[in-house]
């Protein structure tokens, strides 16, 4: 067999999908995903660390037994409930009888509200640790990143974390395991677009588990998706301290919805005057034709964001009043912000954008700009002195 081992005694043992559409029933995966799940071999225990998803865990137990036929697992470490980790949970208890589920006390409640599962249970806290035989396992809760359950496990010894969903990323693992096994430009966008879409609104929580662990040395990062991070560690978190702080690069990201192309001409004339001057990363989406998870991540790279919606029953364009609840779901900020609209005979879009962003933490610009109809020269004039203010500020 090929040599799954990341470090001496600490084995791969997880799944590509490659087939699933969408993540969660929402998110597309046009890369596929990995559920990632590790064998920590001691000298006297051993212990797996998370399951994978349902449909894939046969794959697991297999993967398990080409390392060892005999082996005996005495542990199942599950650091996050969601199914897509936990499905595979009750096909490895029939298949190792004898082996402890081990989890915090909401893991244990959830555990018993999903699969029925109450025996050989093992309720661990916060700084509790588990000798497998020279493989020291310490137990450290991270609530809400990003469910009530989640934890990390370090491995003491090897200075492995074990990370759960955190430092995840979409993709599927296309031969090589550890980041410096392969061309890891894949994995960076896809780590923003599954922060943006998943993790997002927990940003104080990730920053409250990137202090916890701040003075911890740490030399491989196992996510629960994506690569084993190791020579890009370094980079990795520093995404995550980036976009769990709302900080982000010099760009613009520009929405719109347009119906009969009156909208988009505004969207053209204020994309063409940031270029002008001299705004490099201006990444336009029409939202009825991108996909929000793509529109999202792009939101979260760069520092500003522009609106255009026409009018639509009394209201914003469904797709850009849409867009507009995830970020208020996300809870996001700071952002450098400026919207624009088209109508026909009432205007309400423009207003209705602001009412929603009301509360949203973002810098506004220049004056709104509303297009009654189609485009004149007097409201282009206004799209490029919106563009020239925008530009200005990202520049501050």
């Amino acid at each position: 067999m090929i040599s799954t081992e990341i470090v001496k005694g600490v084995h791969y043992i997880g799944v590509n999908d490659r087939t699933t559409t969408r993540f969660e029933g929402i998110w597309p995966l046009p890369y596929g995903v990995s559920y990632n799940s590790y064998l920590v071999c001691g000298s006297r225990k051993n212990a797996v660390i998370d399951g994978v998803e349902v449909s894939h865990c046969f794959k697991q137990i297999d993967k398990i037994k080409e390392i060892n036929p005999e082996i005996k697992i005495d542990y199942l470490i599950i650091n996050h409930m969601e199914p897509d980790h936990s499905g595979g949970v009750v096909a490895l208890c029939r298949e190792f009888p004898d082996m402890k589920v081990v989890g915090n006390a909401k893991t244990a409640d959830m555990l018993k509200g999903y699969y029925g599962l109450d025996e050989n249970v093992v309720v661990v806290a916060d700084g509790d640790t588990m000798d497998l035989g020279g493989k020291t396992l310490h137990f450290h809760l991270t609530p809400m990143i990003h469910w009530p359950e989640t934890m990390m496990t370090y491995l003491e010894e090897d200075k492995v974390l074990f990370a759960g969903d955190a430092f995840g990323c979409f993709g599927a693992l296309n031969g090589g395991i550890v980041d410096k096994e392969m061309d890891t430009s894949l994995y960076y966008p896809e780590m923003t677009r599954y922060y943006s879409n998943i993790v997002a609104k927990y940003g104080l929580f990730v920053q409250k588990a990137l202090a916890k662990f701040a003075d911890v040395p740490v030399d491989y990062i196992c996510s629960t998706h994506g690569p084993v991070w190791h020579d890009e560690l370094k980079k990795v978190i520093g995404i995550y301290d980036r976009l769990s702080r709302g900080e982000s690069e010099e760009g613009v990201v520009i929405a719109y919805a347009s119906m009969y192309g009156n909208t988009e001409d505004m969207a053209d004339v204020i994309a063409r005057r940031l270029a002008v001057d001299g705004i490099r990363n201006i990444k336009v989406h029409n939202v009825s034709y991108s996909d929000e998870s793509f529109i999202l991540r792009d939101i979260y790279t760069y520092k500003g964001l522009i609106v255009l919606s026409p009018t639509y029953n009394g209201c914003a364009f469904p797709k850009i009043e849409a867009l507009l609840s995830s970020l208020q779901l996300r809870a996001a900020s700071g952002k450098v912000f400026a919207c624009a609209g088209s109508f026909t005979w009432a205007s309400a879009a423009v207003k209705r954008i602001n009412a929603m962003v009301e509360k949203l933490k973002f810098t506004r610009v220049g004056d709104d700009v509303e297009m009654k109809q189609g485009m004149s020269g007097d409201v282009a004039e206004k799209c490029r002195i919106l563009a020239d203010k925008f530009a200005a500020e990202l520049r501050k």
